[in-house]
């Protein structure tokens, strides 16, 4: 176990500013941060090649645990995350079983404690009857509102339903925002169709937007913390941008900012088939304004990890999703370098505002008393995306071939080496993470 670590003329995206100079972390804190400090450390890092910018927070994963061995595990979820600079995350109900009581949340919780190399959190699922579990989950990230189709139970879709969850839970609310009404409508349309390029058609804008609005107006009514997952549209993005108020957030994929239809469909079938839908140009556009302007707040991967022969079925059968934990940070890295945004802008959207939005304690900052979760990047490497050098038990990405400038090549999480230039070392467990009452 290391005690101590001093970075040593290194560049450093600060809260304020990106600078040179040194950083010390003891015992698993961020204990000093100066122009020049005594070189008096268990590991010495001198590489001004290299910058240091805090761990990302994947505020939307599925790690598929319990229930899908095969897909990914909280160990293998993990592992994919620390190689792609991930240093936390937080972990989706929608597992067999669902996570919808506090027993099974405390039992995700145990088996994180055991078996991730990330720091941990997770939501307790919302169904038509255990609101009771709701309002007492204490350990909970959140509480997910699947308000469009989802597994098992965890569909919540009348408003009188949803008004009884947001009238009586204290936790924050995070949802899934497609009508269901209107995409079970637009699947009798397009029953019989195996074209891909309809499932647009079916989980259309008009269905996200109508959902979302709701959300909205009931977190505003009963004046509690929201938060949109996975935007999609440009409908939705000029709406929040003259109806956002102090309840709600937002996040934005990377496929959704950077891939577009019909383009991924005609290149990737039904690898590309998620929920909600990879849109057209216009939504893509709207959504990166959007991202650049303020109104998403943070940068969330929605890692849904499916295997080849779940996705190599026809449309509609296709299992819907796909893996991202481990290009998250290569891909904004790539903007960057690209000139769409500023190095300080990825760290806001993919660290700092994830804590944020959900009261993530002492994570998401280079400051002193803060956790010692870094990522060391190269901006400068430019390396191809194959699937083969994936962490992830899927072994396969949209973004394969792509050569991307900007990797990760250390993660440290609470001051412990877990990931160095392709290889992970597993002997390092996270933490849970702990969580104050979230605000924007």
């Amino acid at each position: 176990m290391l005690e101590s670590i001093l970075f040593k003329q290194i560049q450093m995206v600060l809260p304020e500013h990106t600078v040179v100079g040194d950083l010390l972390v003891e015992n698993g804190k961020i204990t000093k941060i100066a122009p020049q400090l005594p070189e008096h450390a268990e590991l010495v890092i001198k590489d001004s090649g290299l910058t240091l910018m805090p761990g990302v927070i994947d505020p939307h994963v599925h790690f598929r645990d319990p229930g899908a061995p095969q897909k990914e595990t909280l160990e293998s979820g993990s592992i994919a995350a620390v190689a792609g600079g991930v240093t936390s995350f937080l972990d989706m109900p929608n597992t067999n079983p669902a996570t919808v009581t506090c027993d099974l949340l405390a039992q995700k919780y145990q088996k994180a404690s055991e078996t991730s190399l990330a720091n941990f959190g997770f939501f307790i699922g919302a169904t038509t009857d255990n609101l009771d579990e709701l309002c007492k989950a204490e350990l909970a990230a959140g509480i997910k509102v699947f308000m469009g189709s989802s597994t098992g139970n965890l569909l919540v879709d009348k408003k009188e339903q949803l008004e009884g969850i947001f009238s009586q839970v204290s936790k924050l609310i995070a949802v899934h925002a497609e009508d269901e009404a209107m995409v079970l409508a637009n699947k009798e349309r397009f029953a019989g169709s195996t074209d891909v390029h309809d499932h647009n058609r079916v989980r259309t804008p008009e269905a996200a937007i109508k959902a979302t609005q709701l959300a909205v107006q009931l977190a505003n009514t009963y004046k509690k913390r929201l938060h949109i997952c996975h935007l999609t549209t440009q409908e939705e993005a000029e709406w929040l941008a003259t109806h956002k108020t102090q309840w709600v957030s937002t996040e934005v994929s990377p496929q959704h900012l950077l891939l577009q239809a019909p383009e991924i469909y005609d290149r990737w079938g039904t690898f590309a088939q998620i929920n909600p839908p990879i849109r057209d140009k216009r939504h893509r556009e709207a959504l990166a304004k959007a991202l650049l302007n303020g109104v998403i707040d943070c940068v969330a991967t929605d890692h849904a990890p499916h295997t080849v022969e779940d996705k190599q079925q026809p449309f509609p059968k296709a299992h819907s999703g796909m893996p991202g934990v481990e290009t998250s940070l290569p891909l904004l890295l790539n903007q960057m370098n690209q000139g769409f945004c500023t190095l300080e802008q990825v760290v806001r959207w993919m660290c700092e505002a994830p804590a944020r939005v959900y009261g993530i304690q002492n994570k998401g900052k280079l400051a002193v008393g803060y956790d010692a979760d870094l990522v060391l990047v190269d901006l400068n490497a430019a390396r191809m995306v194959e699937s083969k050098k994936m962490k992830t038990k899927v072994g396969w990405s949209v973004f394969e071939g792509q050569t991307l400038k900007g990797w990760p090549v250390m993660t440290f999480v609470n001051g412990q080496l877990v990931f160095r230039e392709g290889d992970v070392f597993g002997d390092i467990k996270g933490k849970a993470l702990t969580f104050s009452t979230a605000s924007i």
